[in-house]
């Protein structure tokens, strides 16, 4: 009896979780290398998320006056608040691409699960509605059809991943984080930014203008310019690249 109960304590203690939830993977992206060669300048892209609220006007004219392009990822709820931004990006085509970030800022994640405090969609019908509707607002306002997403959190399972490529889009990682969710003081910020390298895709924001992580975004992006980085934005990584996803 005794020898019974040790091995149906070690069957529980040993066995898989039946029902354990998924992992979540928060995608990578660098750029390929560049076609030009070894003795070309360093390149990098710039992508800012508009999750909501308003438009960091640091961030936004130090790109305008500087000629610098850069990738935005807006959601429904930002186009909302911010169209005469919108049409001044429209007006700068060659600087401005315009990308899905969702229609609520919802985490396109399929489990019911929470991240950074925000409810994920929690069902593959949720994720679907968070991505078609971002898309919409955005050609809605005159916009291109988008080809990348990236949603609230940056972070999945590997079946919303599967599901929201099977919808025709590009998921967008990252390989530098530049304001740490603009929560980041302006001088690290800087330092974050201005220590990119060669083929790296940051992340940073562009909707949070009263945070002290704006200004050193800024300034990052134009020190990035001074060492002689070249910008790039996403539409220009070739479609056959694959996108890896890490944990």
């Amino acid at each position: 009896m005794k020898t019974t109960a040790l091995l149906l304590a070690s069957f529980v203690l040993f066995a898989p979780a039946a029902h354990a939830a998924p992992a979540l993977v928060e995608p990578d992206l660098r750029l390929p290398s560049n076609p030009a060669g070894k003795d070309q300048p360093p390149r990098v892209a710039l992508t800012l998320d508009a999750c909501s609220g308003a438009t960091d006007m640091r961030i936004l004219g130090t790109l305008i006056e500087n000629r610098i392009p850069a990738t935005i990822f807006v959601t429904a709820r930002w186009l909302k608040r911010n169209g005469l931004v919108v049409e001044v990006m429209k007006a700068h085509p060659d600087l401005f691409e315009i990308e899905d970030h969702g229609a609520m800022h919802v985490p396109p994640i399929d489990i019911k699960v929470s991240v950074y405090g925000l409810a994920a969609a929690g069902s593959s019908a949720a994720v679907a509605a968070e991505v078609e509707g971002g898309a919409a607002a955005i050609k809605a306002h005159g916009l291109a059809a988008p080809r990348w997403f990236r949603g609230a959190t940056a972070k999945y399972t590997h079946t919303s991943m599967s599901q929201i490529r099977e919808m025709g889009y590009r998921i967008a990682g990252y390989s530098v984080n530049g304001d740490g969710g603009s929560l980041l003081g302006a001088a690290m910020a800087e330092k974050r930014i201005r220590n990119a390298r060669d083929g790296d895709v940051i992340i940073a924001h562009i909707n949070q203008p009263t945070h002290a992580a704006g200004a050193g975004v800024a300034r990052g992006i134009l020190d990035l310019k001074a060492k002689g980085y070249n910008f790039v934005r996403l539409d220009d990584i070739p479609d056959e690249m694959t996108v890896g996803a890490t944990n």
